[in-house]
C-alpha cells in the first residue's frame, strides 16, 4: 500500500468513526436536512466554517433545497427517457458514463479497459470487477467533487448506509442493482424523483431528434426535455470528416451544399428544425472564441478550397471563425441562446482517444481571450435584443480579467458557471468573488451540470445551491446584503436566470 492509499484510508476511517459529529438540529428544518443526509452525507457539508455564517448559508439553502432542477445544459442522451429501459447494472450507470471518475482513477493506473470504459454491454462478473476497483480506490477521490456527487448519489438515490472504501463492495453493489430492478428506478421516474423541470440535451444538427419528438408526442410523458443545437465538427474544414459530414448535411436537408451559400442554408435549416423540437440554445467549442467575419467572396473561396480537399490549415482556422461568427447572425435571427465553451484540447492522448473514443477524460484546458477576440461579433450583436451569449471558460485567470466587464457591459453577455476542471466547490467560489463584484449577480447565467452521468445531476445542482448560499451568507454576514435580498438573490440563481437566458 503506497502513501496516498494509507492517508486515504486513515481519512475515511477518521470520517467512519464519527470524528466529524455533525451539529445537534436546532430547528424543525434541521432536523429534516439531517434525517434526509444522516446516512453517508453531513447536512452542512460544503457550508462556511463560521458557526454564524453557516448557519445562515443553512436558512438560504433551505429556501432552495426541494425548488425543480432547471439543467439547461448537458450530455444526457434523450433516449434514455425515451426508451425508459431499466439500467443494467450499477457500474453501467454510475461509473462508465462519468469520465470524473474514470479519468482520476486512470491517473493513479487503472488501464481505462479495466474500467469497461467504451463497452456497451457488460456481464455481471465484470460489472462487479469494476465496482470492486472503484471501492478499492476510494481513496482517489478524496477532496474532489467526484467524491461528493458519488456519495450523493449512493446515500440520496439508493439508500446505501455504508459509503465505499469500507471493505464490502459487494453489499453495495447488491443493494444498487436490487434497486434498479424497481419501478422506482426507471429513467423517467428518477427524473421525476430528482425533481427536475427541464434538461436540456446536446444533439448534432443531422440528428433527426426522433427521442425528442417521441417524448414530446407521449401523452403519459409529463418532463421536458430539449435539444441542442451542436454544430462543432460541420464548421471546421480542417477536421477529416468534414467534408462527408458538410454530405451528410445536404442528404438530411435537401440542400445543395456544393457551394458555400448552400452550405449557410442548410445550416439555418438544421437550426430551424432544432427550433421545431423545442431547442432553445446552440453551444459551440472551438479551441479560441474568435469570431471575424470574412468577406463573401473569401469565405467562398475558402469554401470551395476545403470541398476540393486543398485547404490550408491557417484558411481553415480563418472559416471556422468566420462561422462563429455566423452562428452568431443566425441566433440574431432564430432567437438560440448562443453558449462558448472554448479552449479544450480535445484528445489530449491520441491512443486512448483511438482505443476508447472522444469524451473518455483526456480533454486539457488551454489558455483562452475574449475581449479582442469578440470584439467584431460584439461590434455587430452585442446589444442585439434577440442575442444571449454565455461566456464559459476553464482558463479562471478570464473570469475577472474578461468575462465579467464584458458582462458588465454588453447586455447580451452572461458570465456561464464554471465548467470542467473548475466545476469545483473552491473554484465556484472564486469564480463568485471574481465576477459578481465586476457584473452583479444578475449576469451569471445560473448552473449547468454538463453532465452524461444522469445520477450525478442533482448531486451537482445541490452542490452548486450549496456554494451559492455560502457566498450570499458571506456578503449577509459583512452586511453587504440583508437575509431578504439574499434570498430572492439566490432564488434567481436557481429559478428565473436559466430560465431567462436560456429561453427557457
Amino acid at each position: 500500500m503506497h502513501a496516498g492509499e494509507r492517508i486515504g484510508n486513515v481519512l475515511w476511517q477518521l470520517g467512519a468513526r464519527g470524528c466529524r459529529s455533525p451539529p445537534v438540529p436546532h430547528s424543525m428544518a434541521d432536523m429534516v436536512a439531517h434525517s434526509r443526509t444522516s446516512r453517508g452525507t453531513h447536512p452542512d457539508r460544503l457550508f462556511p466554517a463560521d458557526p454564524g455564517v453557516r448557519a445562515l448559508a443553512r436558512r438560504l439553502h433551505a429556501t432552495v433545497r426541494d425548488q425543480p432542477i432547471i439543467s439547461p445544459h448537458g450530455h444526457v442522451d434523450a433516449r434514455l427517457l425515451a426508451d425508459n429501459e431499466p439500467f443494467p447494472d450499477p457500474v453501467s450507470l454510475l461509473i462508465t458514463p462519468d469520465h470524473y471518475v474514470t479519468r482520476l482513477l486512470h491517473a493513479h493506473r487503472v488501464p481505462l479497459d479495466a474500467l469497461g470504459v467504451g463497452r456497451q454491454f457488460l456481464d455481471e462478473a465484470e460489472a462487479r470487477a469494476i465496482w470492486r476497483i472503484v471501492c478499492d480506490h476510494w481513496w482517489v477521490f478524496l477532496g474532489t467533487p467526484v467524491r461528493y456527487w458519488l456519495e450523493s448519489e449512493l446515500s440520496e438515490i439508493f439508500d446505501v448506509a455504508e459509503l465505499p472504501g469500507r471493505g464490502r463492495p459487494d453489499e453495495i453493489y447488491d443493494r444498487i442493482a436490487a434497486c434498479l430492478r424497481q419501478p422506482d428506478y426507471l429513467p423517467r421516474r428518477l427524473y421525476e424523483r430528482f425533481g427536475i423541470d427541464v434538461l436540456a440535451t446536446t444533439d448534432d444538427p443531422c440528428d433527426d431528434l426522433s427521442a425528442h419528438r417521441q417524448l414530446r408526442s407521449d401523452q403519459a410523458w409529463r418532463g421536458r426535455v430539449v435539444p441542442t443545437f451542436r454544430p462543432d465538427r460541420y464548421l471546421e474544414p480542417a477536421q477529416p470528416q468534414w467534408n462527408r459530414d458538410v454530405e451528410r448535411l445536404a442528404a438530411v436537408t435537401g440542400v445543395d451544399t456544393g457551394d458555400y451559400a448552400g452550405y449557410v442554408t442548410a445550416l439555418e435549416e438544421r437550426r430551424r428544425y432544432f427550433v421545431s423540437h423545442g431547442a432553445t440554445a446552440s453551444d459551440h467549442s472551438h479551441e479560441d472564441v474568435r469570431a471575424d467575419p470574412l468577406a463573401p467572396a473569401e469565405a467562398s473561396r475558402i469554401y470551395r478550397d476545403a470541398r476540393a480537399g486543398t485547404v490550408s490549415e491557417a484558411a481553415a482556422t480563418a472559416f471556422r471563425r468566420h462561422m462563429l461568427f455566423e452562428m452568431a447572425r443566425m441566433s440574431t435571427q432564430d432567437g438560440l441562446t448562443m453558449m462558448l465553451h472554448p479552449a479544450i484540447r480535445r484528445n489530449h492522448h491520441p491512443p486512448t482517444a483511438v482505443a476508447f473514443g472522444a469524451d473518455t477524460g483526456h480533454d486539457i484546458p488551454l489558455r483562452v481571450e475574449f475581449t479582442d477576440a469578440l470584439r467584431s461579433l460584439l461590434e455587430n450583436f452585442g446589444t442585439h435584443p434577440k442575442l444571449n451569449l454565455v461566456l464559459f471558460t476553464a482558463d479562471e485567470t478570464a473570469f475577472s480579467r474578461e468575462i465579467a466587464p464584458l458582462a458588465g457591459f454588453y447586455p447580451t453577455v452572461f458570465a456561464g458557471a464554471p465548467w470542467w476542471f473548475l466545476d469545483a466547490p473552491d473554484a465556484i467560489g472564486r469564480f463568485h468573488r471574481a465576477v459578481t463584484e465586476t457584473a452583479g449577480f444578475g449576469k451569471l447565467a445560473g448552473f449547468v451540470d454538463d453532465t452524461r452521468a444522469f445520477c450525478s445531476v442533482p448531486a451537482r445542482h445541490d452542490m452548486a445551491r450549496r456554494l451559492d448560499a455560502s457566498r450570499l451568507a458571506e456578503l449577509v454576514a459583512r452586511h453587504q446584503l440583508s437575509e431578504d435580498e439574499a434570498v430572492s438573490t439566490l432564488q434567481g440563481l436557481v429559478r428565473e436566470q436559466p430560465r431567462r437566458v436560456f429561453k427557457l
